[in-house]
């Protein structure tokens, strides 16, 4: 099971006041889409999730109790383990309709403003649309998306104002004749699915999101040390390298000034330490330990440009 088919199994498990039912009902036949039979004398609703079937059932049932509702089950395709759900609502059809603001022809996309005037109505529907046309990105994914499509400009507009509302940074693109709603940060991926009721699966995401950011933080501090440790192996090899330079230039480092000659074998038994760790070894300082190479590459330097006097040591 995917982990938007978990979060999907959780909503729809969910236990909702009378007030945040025909909400979330609402958005669930605005995004699913109904079709009508019989000039309004029936309602069909569709969809290849069983769950999302009996929560549109068990939402009717508890919103309008005396409404005539079932839902049938079919193949497919032939030898095809895939079924659709349709759930049929036989009375009160213009009643139902006209109260959650519902057009089967699409026409009309506004909903209802009593439906949205609360805060947990708000969030019932966007749990609704959620529900019919939501996805979500597992948490062990390279990257955090969260969206809502619906091929309804208007109700796509509706749902980027409520989310926005709630103060979550959400875009709107068009795709292939949808709109789709979608967020990428993962902190307000959490607050989405805290907002729509998720619970336990928002607890899930953010204990794996932390784990994760945990192990990243973890490999870019080895991988910074390790630069650093690469670093220091480049700078102690080029600075042995040019004290070997001058050794063969002069023959015996003896030649050189006591202090430079010191600094020049210490290097060159420790040709792994860092220069701190050299000026740690001969009781410097860093600066000391930095001036007495600096030195070292000078003489070099005059070495290669064929400038050196060891006359002048």
């Amino acid at each position: 099971m995917s982990f938007a088919a978990e979060v999907k199994k959780e909503l729809t498990g969910r236990i909702v006041s009378d007030d945040a039912a025909k909400p979330e009902l609402a958005a669930l036949l605005q995004m699913n889409g109904v079709t009508t039979l019989g000039f309004e004398q029936e309602i069909r609703v569709q969809t290849d999730n069983p769950a999302i079937a009996r929560r549109i059932f068990s939402l009717i049932r508890q919103s309008y109790p005396a409404a005539d509702v079932d839902f049938n089950v079919k193949q497919q395709f032939a030898l095809s383990e895939h079924k659709v759900v349709t759930v049929v609502l036989h009375s009160q059809v213009e009643e139902i309709l006209e109260d959650l603001g519902v057009d089967p022809f699409g026409l009309d996309q506004s909903v209802p403003a009593w439906l949205l005037n609360t805060e947990d109505k708000r969030a019932a529907f966007l749990r609704g649309a959620f529900l019919a046309a939501g996805s979500v990105n597992s948490p062990e994914r390279s990257n955090y998306h969260l969206e809502i499509s619906t091929g309804q400009e208007g109700l796509a507009e509706q749902l980027l104002d409520l989310i926005q509302d709630f103060l979550m940074p959400v875009k709107m693109i068009n795709r292939s004749k949808h709109y789709v709603l979608y967020m990428k940060r993962s902190d307000k991926i959490v607050e989405f699915m805290k907002l729509i009721g998720a619970t336990a699966t928002m607890l899930r995401f953010e204990d794996v999101r932390l784990a994760k950011d945990m192990r990243n933080s973890a490999n870019r501090m080895m991988n910074a040390d390790m630069a650093n440790l690469q670093k220091v192996a480049n700078a102690a090899n080029a600075q042995v390298q040019t004290i070997l330079t001058i050794q063969s230039e002069i023959g015996d480092l003896e030649e050189l000034p006591a202090k430079l000659a010191d600094f020049a074998r210490a290097r060159l038994e420790h040709p792994d330490a860092s220069l701190t760790e050299i000026g740690d070894y001969l009781e410097i300082s860093k600066s000391g330990a930095n001036h007495r190479m600096r030195k070292l590459k000078e003489l070099a330097k005059q070495i290669d440009e064929g400038t050196f006097q060891i006359d002048q040591l």
